[in-house]
């Protein structure tokens, strides 16, 4: 089994180049440490001289000109080590995001759905955000605590072990407090995460589906929905903070409370002669800043509780199962024929392609139809590889496509669906992401031959239109055409369209339908389809039905020899009559 990895290892390995500043702002914030300790001990010199009814000014000139200087640099040092762990943090969380997103381009595509858009976007924005104080801080002050710690109590012990420990008398009631604060802390912030995460995928929803909330009358109980999620979210934090609130009051009270032992004790045994004064003073003082340190170690114990919770889901993505792909191709495609060999795969436990076997010559026009349900797009899905076939191969040109890399493979194919999404860009280089290095005259003449160059240049700005997020600012039907032309400009030897005329009108729709057969011409083109009539001239015609194959052929073939095909032929032909003796 592989060896998980620790959440300081995974720190370094997103810090890459910049672990040394990790390790420079340590080195830096122990310097500082040192710094906050030396005053202690210079007040201390300048009681006992007092006592010692010391009453000249000059003598105490240089301790205090001392304690000043190290006071500057205790700032100076923090100031410096906190930057420089600031630096790596910022680079820490860059490669986070970074990695995290090159490994979605490597995940199947199912799993990422599973993850959902608004829980992703929660954990690589909003999650890695949350950890930004813990990383530059902890590190450095952590450690830097530390080391005042040990080093007040080791001097407090060389001067008297008795008191060194009477010191610590109120450390353990505090540690009591915390550890009864902590009671439940896994089912309370798994509560807090769960309701962030539901309060996202909600926010999301209501926000993506305000259209037919409004349409269909679900304003209230959508926006009740949405309160009821923001009102667990507030309350998940609110009643954790209500529950250790008064352990974590008695904690703060009791802890730094050192001198309500120090004193009396430490008095005593000066009056018994077993304690010097001028050790006792400083035992004072020193114990008087040797809780402070624990108390700050401590309160980073929820940041750290937090930082491995945020960890784990970050690396839970970052380990996820990779499509299974070479990075170089171990063999060449002679052509773009695609076939399906027994294939087989399954949503979670639901198997919905039961040995599928099936085979696109390169250079036809193919059609692959059926029910709702069927597996139509299940297998478009598998052929443009968002997916991993269960069992089974799918090759292309006589070469299994896992054999090929994820680059090769996906130049080789062009996927068009009936939710296309465009970027918040300018319809020019939305297009131009067919393939990057096409001039403006290649984008435009792709526009041309897809039917929706005049729409465009009736816009504002034509080919400067930015069309929006998600394209919002377009029709259904207009996105649509422009990802039609950016999947030809592309001009890959396969092309899968997946109901991709769907929101077009029946004039677009015979523009576009005319366009790509000039522009496939040669390619192995797939095309997922529900409107029948559109599909009848095509070389084969592929007919699921549950996630098996029922039948194969051309329109004509499957009329007569499959009956699912007959059935949705008749049903296709009456609605269309329905529809015209309607407007009739």
């Amino acid at each position: 089994m592989k060896k998980e990895k620790s959440t300081f290892r995974w720190i370094m390995e997103f810090a890459g180049q910049k672990r040394n500043y990790y390790v420079f702002s340590v080195m830096v914030a122990i310097c500082g440490a040192l710094c906050h300790i030396i005053p202690y001990f210079l007040i201390a010199r300048v009681i006992q001289k007092l006592m010692e009814g010391e009453s000249s000014f000059v003598a105490y000139t240089t301790d205090l000109i001392l304690m000043a200087v190290f006071w500057t640099l205790r700032v100076i040092l923090h100031s410096i080590s906190t930057s420089f762990s600031h630096v790596a943090t910022f680079h820490v969380l860059g490669n986070i995001r970074r990695k995290g997103m090159e490994k979605l381009e490597r995940i199947p595509l199912g799993k990422v759905y599973q993850y959902g858009s608004g829980n992703l976007k929660n954990i690589l924005i909003e999650r890695i955000d949350s950890i930004e104080t813990t990383l530059a801080h902890v590190i450095p002050e952590m450690t830097s605590n530390i080391c005042v710690l040990l080093v007040t109590f080791v001097y407090i012990f060389i001067l008297n072990w008795k008191m060194a420990l009477v010191s610590l008398i109120t450390f353990p009631i505090g540690i009591i407090c915390f550890m009864c604060m902590m009671i439940g802390y896994e089912g309370n912030y798994k509560r807090t995460v769960t309701a962030t995460k539901n309060l996202n995928d909600t926010a999301v929803e209501y926000i993506s589906g305000i259209e037919v909330i409004k349409v269909f009358g679900k304003a209230k109980s959508s926006y009740d929905k949405f309160v009821a999620a923001a009102k667990e979210g507030a309350a998940s934090y609110v009643d954790w903070m209500r529950k250790s609130n008064l352990y974590f009051t008695f904690a703060m009270v009791v802890m730094p409370a050192t001198l309500v032992t120090v004193l009396p004790i430490g008095g005593l045994m000066v009056m018994h002669k077993t304690l010097l004064v001028a050790d006792f003073i400083q035992i004072i003082i020193l114990s008087m800043g040797l809780i402070t340190p624990i108390i700050a170690c401590m309160s980073f114990s929820d940041d750290l509780a937090k930082l491995g919770t945020v960890l784990g889901e970050i690396t839970g993505i970052l380990t996820a199962d990779e499509m299974k792909r070479p990075e170089k191709c171990k063999k060449e495609p002679l052509d773009s024929t695609i076939a399906l060999k027994d294939v087989h795969f399954q949503y979670d436990e639901k198997e919905v392609l039961h040995g599928i076997h099936a085979s696109f010559p390169a250079g036809t026009v193919n059609a692959i139809v059926g029910p709702s349900g069927g597996g139509k797009s299940t297998i478009a899905k598998l052929i443009a590889s968002f997916w991993e076939v269960g069992s089974g191969s799918i090759s292309i040109g006589g070469v299994d496509i896992r054999e090929l890399s994820m680059e090769k493979y996906y130049n080789m194919v062009a996927y068009v669906s009936q939710d296309n999404f465009l970027f918040d860009t300018t319809i020019r280089e939305n297009i131009r992401m067919g393939r990057l290095s096409a001039t403006d005259k290649e984008v435009e003449d792709a526009a041309k031959e897809c039917g929706c160059y005049d729409f465009i240049m009736g816009l504002e700005k034509g080919f400067d239109t930015i069309v929006g997020s998600g394209g919002n600012h377009l029709s259904g039907g207009e996105k649509q055409r422009i990802s039609i032309a950016r999947a030809m400009l592309k001009n890959a030897p396969v092309v899968i369209l997946d109901e991709a005329t769907a929101y077009t009108d029946p004039e677009n729709e015979a523009i576009i339908q005319s366009s790509v057969a000039k522009l496939v011409q040669g390619k192995t083109l797939i095309i997922i389809a529900h409107r029948l009539s559109t599909i009848t001239d095509v070389d084969q015609i592929l007919v699921m039905d549950g996630g098996n194959t029922v039948g194969c052929g051309t329109h004509e073939q499957l009329l007569k020899n499959c009956p699912v095909y007959r059935t949705l032929w008749e049903a296709h032909i009456s609605s269309k009559d329905s529809l015209k003796g309607g407007i009739q």
